[in-house]
């Protein structure tokens, strides 16, 4: 008497496993519970932070890069002394203090993953053939100096200008932009492809002349970026191509 019996053990052990099993499913369902709360909040957070960072573009500048950087002020007056010196009184200055600015952001320094350097982000080769251009000045294509880029800058456009047709001096600039960018051969492959030749954005500089699709976004984009977006910012510094 007094013992456990074969049954009471047997019943004993149902309720340890009816037990395991009750909180086994809790624990479950808790983990689903607490996987819902946390996507919940996740979801809730995203959107907050997609509202903050809408009435920040909203109430601020659109771009950093929408600003003059300071260290331009310091090579303001070289661009301008180059720019006239080349193209005359009417340089187009806030144009090419544009072109630097996409170029570089005014690094003197800066270099790109293919290797252009310099304020005016020249390749070693075309610094080289350029630094042999009768009378340009531009012996040693020291890229790293900025007088030398600027001087460069300003030169290589003109000699593409020269070499360009176009329906306005506007349209002519966005060509040579184009050109300094991607080569003289690609302007003359869109010209002799489009229908109105004499017109760079939105219509001849829209046409792939056979290049890779990510060149032909870039090099699109070169004109359209200088010549409507930042010359604009620089409009006090000079003449612009396209006012």
């Amino acid at each position: 008497m007094g013992g456990i019996t074969r049954f009471e053990r047997r019943w004993a052990g149902w309720i340890r496993m009816r037990n395991t099993m009750h909180w086994r499913a809790y624990d479950a369902e808790r983990g689903r519970a607490m996987r819902r709360a946390a996507a919940a909040f996740l979801l809730g957070f995203v959107a907050t932070l997609g509202a903050v960072l809408a009435l920040l573009s909203w109430s601020t500048p659109a771009h950093a890069a929408d600003q003059i950087p300071a260290t331009a002020q310091r090579h303001k007056l070289t661009l301008k002394r180059e720019a006239q010196r080349v193209w005359g009184v009417q340089a187009p200055v806030a144009t090419f203090a544009a072109q630097v600015h996409q170029e570089s952001r005014w690094q003197r320094n800066a270099r790109s993953p293919v290797g252009a350097h310099g304020l005016a982000q020249f390749m070693p080769t075309t610094a080289a053939w350029i630094s042999t251009l009768p009378g340009a000045d531009l012996a040693g294509a020291d890229t790293s100096n900025p007088t030398w880029s600027l001087r460069a800058l300003v030169t290589y456009n003109h000699w593409l200008s020269q070499r360009i047709k176009a329906a306005t001096p506007c349209e002519r600039m966005a060509f040579t932009l184009s050109a300094y960018n991607g080569g003289l051969g690609w302007v003359y492959k869109r010209q002799a492809r489009s229908a109105n030749p004499g017109v760079c954005i939105g219509h001849t500089c829209t046409i792939n002349p056979g290049i890779q699709p990510a060149n032909q976004r870039e090099n699109e984009h070169y004109p359209r970026v200088i010549l409507l977006r930042y010359e604009p910012l620089y409009a006090s510094w000079g003449p612009r191509s396209c006012a």
